[in-house]
């Protein structure tokens, strides 16, 4: 899609520091508020385009770089691919592909799934597939301001979120590589917040080249997030998918109402909502701060780390809902 050399170029240039932190942090409307205590900000920036400062308003030191909203892509996709790796195929991200700033962490958990359903178990390799492709790409991209792969919980964290939403009991656990179901319900979890957090994300972009691939990133993972909603549907799982919707709601600090199961409307409800969209058919946005709210699985103010990411993601301090 474009040359190597121009994408380290570019991120050479723009290469991460706390003041572009600082002005990441600012851009995304957290600066001096948490997610909770930031409703009308965070709802605004997370419903509409057209709450942002427009383009020919923003000036340089407004703009985060690229590497530090690329570095809080990568803190993701390394959580996606050493989930849907360890589903598919048993094995990890290899080392060669986790190095980098910050403190290299280890993965908890993970194991092969026994599929029972062939069609399951293809979409579980080829999302695999994809993310660790995502991964590649953005270390290449980022070249030396890379950051290593944070500490990842797969275990604990499921529990946990099963829990929030109200999929299991108090004293009950949660394994997402189980059976088919579990694994659907589990990647559930991550799909629509990845798809979310791209858009969200894109505005922050100040490259059209990375914009373009970040676009192209989103498009996959909206993909994904289809394959799995629709497989939820077939099986049953709406009303599983409406509780942990309204867990990750709880989670993210918006006071609306913006993530929506594979059902309409509530209990008892079988109309088909494999595109969650607003009136105008358009995908919903989050904040880097709510969606590290949903990740560390606590909507605190002030949350560094916790769920997924248990000492926290790399190099996002300011991105936090400090």
């Amino acid at each position: 899609m474009f040359g190597k050399s121009l994408v380290v170029d570019m991120i050479n240039r723009s290469a991460e520091t706390p003041a572009d932190r600082r002005r990441f942090l600012k851009s995304a409307g957290l600066m001096g508020m948490g997610v909770l205590g930031a409703t009308a900000a965070g709802t605004a920036l997370a419903t509409s385009a057209a709450a942002a400062t427009p383009d020919d308003q923003v000036t340089a030191e407004g703009r985060a770089s690229d590497a530090t909203v690329l570095n809080f892509a990568l803190n993701l996709e390394y959580l996606e691919a050493e989930f849907y790796s360890y589903a598919a195929f048993g094995t990890g991200l290899a080392d060669a592909d986790t190095t980098g700033t910050g403190t290299r962490g280890g993965v908890t958990g993970g194991k092969k799934v026994v599929f029972t359903d062939r069609t399951v178990a293809a979409y579980a390799e080829e999302i695999a597939n994809d993310e660790i492709a995502h991964v590649k790409f953005l270390r290449a991209a980022l070249a030396g301001s890379a950051v290593s792969r944070p500490a990842i919980d797969l275990q604990g964290s499921f529990t946990a979120a099963a829990k929030a939403a109200g999929l299991i009991g108090a004293n009950d656990t949660f394994d997402p590589f189980a059976n088919d179901n579990n694994f659907l319900l589990a990647a559930y979890i991550f799909e629509d917040v990845g798809v979310t957090a791209y858009k969200g994300a894109a505005p922050l972009i100040n490259s059209n080249t990375f914009l373009e691939a970040a676009a192209g990133i989103l498009a996959v993972e909206a993909y994904h997030a289809g394959l799995v909603r629709s497989q939820l549907y077939k099986r049953g799982l709406g009303e599983a998918s409406r509780k942990i919707s309204d867990a990750r709601d709880s989670l993210d600090g918006s006071a609306t109402d913006l993530d929506e199961g594979v059902l309409t409307g509530r209990i008892r409800a079988n109309r088909a909502n494999l595109v969650p969209t607003d009136a105008n058919s358009i995908a919903f946005s989050r904040t880097p701060g709510q969606v590290l709210n949903i990740v560390y699985l606590n909507p605190a103010k002030g949350v560094t780390k916790g769920g997924f990411f248990p000492d926290g993601a790399n190099n996002v301090a300011a991105l936090t809902t400090t």
